[in-house]
């Protein structure tokens, strides 16, 4: 069975296929689509997650295996294979085919495949896979589709946008999803829940370009120090909310420390994938892991929900300069991080 991205939510109220495949080249929905997936998961009890990162030289005997293994700790299993490849091969698909002839009660699977290429939907895995589970396509949104999408984000978040606004903000992401998301992000820790008119809008659009909050993260990265002081400075002269600023390294430390975790047994890249880093900014996150350990980000993040607390007034200190010295020490410590 195919469907549109917007039926997920009612498709996932029922029980589960016994197979998804998302697919489609927009990383934002793709991932937000598999968290959701994963989520009905584990609500359903199936609360083992094993993870197969289709590689070059990949063992589809694996695929088999993981189906067949019984779990120690659940009865119920999510087996996520993840392809990182335009077509799976003739392997690949007698082992998809096999799985979909006889699909275990105590097992789901969620397949992953970002840059699966139209034809490879022709192919004789996919049609299998098509009489049995869900299939599902993410797209690039662009003019009214984005419009409408961004309001109904804005309106799950509590917000209320008055006429004119989405358009507006449409403008401004020019199509980024991403960006789109953050920004919605951004004005729901500014404004909370509420309506939403132009003038607010406006008004943390022009902090945003003024203040270059999301290049603060990027500076650190960077060990740009003199930059990331800047930056900070600027963003408590004008009166930005420290709240949005916390969020913006907490943010950024959630990942590293994922990454970094990841990386001490070889899966860099694949977290550098699951945790949506572009290729843009990996050499800069990659440079970063170089001096960071994970055991010094992990303090860094401690010292976020520090200053979580002070923000919220439940500790006393200066929120500002506690966050000026958790982007110093991030653009600044010379750590022995992962190879």
């Amino acid at each position: 069975m195919r469907i549109q991205i917007q039926q997920l939510a009612d498709n996932l109220k029922h029980k589960l296929a016994p197979v998804y495949l998302l697919y489609g080249d927009e990383p934002l929905q793709l991932g937000e689509a598999a968290a959701a997936v994963r989520g009905t998961a584990r609500a359903q009890g199936f609360e083992e997650r094993e993870l197969l990162e289709c590689e070059p030289g990949f063992d589809w005997g694996r695929l088999a295996a993981a189906a067949a293994a019984r779990s120690l700790f659940s009865d119920r299993k999510l087996i996520e294979l993840r392809l990182n490849a335009t077509r799976i091969g003739r392997e690949g698909s007698e082992a998809v085919r096999a799985y979909c002839r006889d699909p275990a009660e105590d097992n789901r699977l969620l397949i992953l495949a970002p840059e699966l290429e139209h034809r490879e939907l022709q192919a004789k895995w996919v049609q299998a896979l098509d009489r049995i589970g869900v299939l599902l396509q993410v797209r690039q949104i662009q003019g009214r589709r984005l419009v409408a999408w961004i309001e109904q984000r804005l309106r799950e978040r509590g917000l209320r946008p008055e006429p004119g606004v989405t358009e507006l903000l449409s403008e401004r992401v020019e199509g980024n999803l991403p960006a789109a998301a953050q920004e919605v992000e951004k004005l729901r820790l500014l404004y909370g829940t509420g309506d939403l008119d132009r003038e607010r809008l406006v008004s943390a659009i022009s902090d945003g370009a003024r203040y270059d909050l999301f290049d603060l993260p990027d500076a650190a990265l960077g060990g740009d120090r003199a930059r990331v002081h800047r930056i900070v400075n600027t963003l408590a002269a004008e009166g930005t909310a420290p709240a949005l600023v916390l969020w913006a390294l907490a943010r950024e430390l959630r990942m590293l420390a994922a990454v970094s975790h990841a990386a001490q047994g070889g899966g860099t890249a694949a977290a550098l994938r699951m945790h949506k880093v572009w290729e843009s900014r990996q050499s800069r996150v990659l440079a970063a892991l170089k001096r960071l350990s994970t055991e010094y980000l992990q303090d860094l993040l401690v010292r976020c929900a520090a200053a979580d607390r002070s923000i919220k007034g439940l500790t006393t200190g200066d929120p500002w300069q506690a966050l000026a010295a958790i982007a110093d020490d991030l653009a600044g410590a010379r750590q022995g991080g992962c190879a």
